[in-house]
């Protein structure tokens, strides 16, 4: 084995100190969105103090999804997918956790599949 200099001792141990630093956040990312419900409980909190189309479905004019029947169009199978729907008469809350979420989802989707690191 060849004896290192000092530019190269550094360039190996900035590389490395940047692989840790990035393992630990990956791995610390993962641990408390897998295993913390207060994540996901604080936005569902505020979706249901904060959303007024979700307060009340029976008053919400949801779209109709294709193939149902009139009685069965007031409230769509999904609550977040009525939200969509209707995403210019959702509030400012609504409209900002809707969009993390999204975008998190969007960003994952495109750097994992690509061998970026996203948690």
């Amino acid at each position: 084995m060849w004896p290192l200099d000092q530019s190269r001792k550094e360039v190996l141990r900035f590389a490395v100190s940047c692989r840790v630093l990035t393992l630990v956040l990956q791995v610390l990312t993962r641990f408390l969105g897998s295993s913390t419900p207060i994540v996901y409980w604080f936005p569902a909190y505020l979706l249901q103090n904060q959303e007024p189309l979700l307060r009340s479905p029976e008053t919400v004019p949801w779209k109709p999804l294709a193939g149902e029947s009139v009685a069965r169009q007031k409230v769509p199978r999904n609550s977040l997918v009525g939200l969509l729907y209707n995403w210019k008469a959702c509030s400012l809350v609504t409209r900002c956790i809707l969009g993390y979420f999204l975008s998190y989802w969007l960003l994952g989707l495109l750097l994992h599949c690509n061998f970026l690191p996203w948690t």
